[in-house]
């Protein structure tokens, strides 16, 4: 079938980043009627505008990046934006394509198919100016564990070409920003796991980069360390630093990101702030604890009809959960119910949707299960 004659210069005008308004204006001043344009918009599956992010505020720019190893595909056809001074999360399980995302980012793999830009250099073309304007913090630590935390900081400094001087004028300016003073010349192997995430952070920061990646940054981390760094992450985006962060934290990404994508199988299957993706359940979310954990899935078949979404049930923790938007009224007709079949509750409760509610919505699973 032939393409409708403003096809192409639709397709072409939102992958160069103009919104659905912006395009409607350059075709009536073109002479388009209005019904004519609406009709090709609404008829026609474009790609998705990445949120509210007009191109000049965009740092990160990314338009049908593929990523295929043989026959496994770890980016299908990606489109976002990132908006400069924010903090974005791309969230999803293990194996999702999180982390192929942020290598392409910061060229250390190259995409199979599609562009991206990162600060205005193309990842591809520019790969060593870009280079010069970024951070990256992995999933590891990847600090020396003989050197001491100074000494970790001085030599990154020096590999990014600072003076001697400046590399520890800035190694000290660090130290005293993550609270490792008094750790600062102790070898790195006697550090908690949280000392040496914080200092592989600081490291990614050495020529205070305008965009900086975190891939997975409190991972393995204890709640009091996560916190920790939570907080470390705000004050960098108060002095300026684009943050964009994967994670397959719910409550990471809830507590921290202005604008999520969430990613599964190599494909973004959804976008939006923490409240628009969580509007996406529909209502509020009725959670059963039974008594007896095998009673679940028995469970989940009983309360099946008080719902507007097929409920999923977790044998091992003998939890239950549906969306509903029945209201509080549903609790007593649950609890009538699940009495006359036998089943035990251990609790019963109706609350807001949280992301994990979102997620195993749009997937069939939750963020921590592996695919």
């Amino acid at each position: 079938m032939e393409k409708h004659p403003v096809t192409k210069y639709i397709e072409e005008s939102k992958n160069s980043g103009l919104t659905n308004v912006q395009i409607v204006q350059a075709l009536a001043d073109a002479g388009w009627r209005t019904h004519e344009i609406l009709e090709i918009l609404l008829n026609h599956n474009f790609p998705q505008e990445s949120g509210p992010v007009a191109p000049s505020e965009a740092i990160i720019s990314v338009s049908g990046v593929s990523k295929t190893y043989g026959k496994v595909k770890a980016l299908d056809d990606v489109t976002l934006q990132v908006k400069r001074g924010s903090i974005t999360a791309l969230l999803g399980p293990n194996g999702a394509g999180k982390t192929t995302l942020v290598k392409i980012l910061t060229t250390l793999l190259p995409p199979t198919s599609g562009t991206a830009e990162v600060a205005g250099f193309d990842v591809a073309r520019d790969a060593q100016a870009l280079r010069g304007s970024i951070g990256l913090a992995g999933q590891s630590a990847s600090v020396d564990p003989i050197l001491t935390g100074r000494e970790n900081l001085e030599m990154v400094g020096r590999l990014y070409h600072l003076t001697k001087k400046e590399a520890k004028a800035r190694a000290g300016e660090l130290l005293k920003q993550f609270e490792l003073e008094e750790a600062a010349d102790r070898s790195a192997k006697t550090y908690s796991g949280g000392m040496r995430r914080r200092l592989d952070l600081a490291a990614s920061l050495i020529i205070k980069p305008k965009m900086l990646f975190l891939d997975e940054p409190t991972s393995g981390l204890d709640p009091r360390s996560r916190f920790s760094m939570w907080n470390v992450i705000r004050e960098l985006v108060a002095d300026g630093t684009t943050l964009l962060l994967t994670t397959q934290y719910l409550e990471e990404a809830d507590q921290l990101a202005d604008y999520i994508f969430v990613i599964d199988r190599g494909q973004i299957i959804a976008q939006g702030t923490v409240d628009e993706l969580k509007r996406q359940t529909g209502g509020d979310v009725l959670e059963l604890h039974l008594a007896k954990h095998d009673d679940a899935m028995r469970a989940a078949e009983i309360v099946a009809p008080y719902g507007d979404a097929k409920p999923h049930a977790d044998p091992g923790s003998g939890v239950v959960t549906m969306s509903t938007d029945k209201g509080a009224a549903i609790l007593v007709e649950v609890v009538r119910r699940f009495d006359a079949e036998g089943l035990k509750l251990s609790d019963v409760l109706l609350r807001r949707p949280s992301l994990d509610d979102v997620f195993m919505k749009l997937t069939g699973h939750t963020a921590e299960e592996n695919n």
